[in-house]
């Protein structure tokens, strides 16, 4: 696995535009998912509707934030990087909240899926903290990315 992470690492600190596009379709899924899917299922996640409200309009945001960044930033990616990266995991440390808050009303397959979704976000927050120290140690932030149009 952590050979995987460095190669996948090693590929986006080159083209840290694609960790914004990642980023920003794991939060339109999981907005999707919350909104849609989850708040009509309730009886079976156990998570109440006003909780999933605040967590799909958060992962909207998220979606927002990063699709902006992919569509619009030419560098100084570390920094944009590391605020969607501590933010998502801000993310996670809430579900975490709302689900001690909810333990009694969770059902298995409401754990199964928010400790799923935790565990996918720390993975990328783990990546895109990795690929923003080594943008920082190679000195990528202010230099234009092969491809790109111009440089704000």
């Amino acid at each position: 696995m952590n050979r995987i992470i460095e190669k996948l690492t090693n590929h986006l600190v080159k083209k840290p535009k694609t960790l914004f596009l990642i980023d920003s379709i794991g939060a339109f899924l999981t907005a999707l998912l919350l909104f849609a899917v989850l708040q009509n299922l309730t009886k079976y996640f156990g998570m109440p509707k006003t909780t999933l409200t605040i967590l799909w309009s958060i992962a909207a945001f998220f979606c927002l934030y990063s699709a902006l960044c992919f569509l619009l930033l030419k560098e100084k990616w570390r920094i944009y990087i590391r605020i969607i990266s501590f933010a998502n995991l801000l993310y996670c440390v809430l579900i975490l909240i709302f689900l001690f808050i909810h333990y009694e009303q969770i059902t298995a397959l409401g754990l199964i899926y928010f400790s799923t979704e935790t565990a996918i976000i720390c993975i990328l927050v783990y990546v895109e903290l990795n690929v923003a120290a080594k943008i920082l140690k190679n000195n990528y932030d202010n230099q234009m990315i092969p491809g790109s149009k111009s440089s704000l």
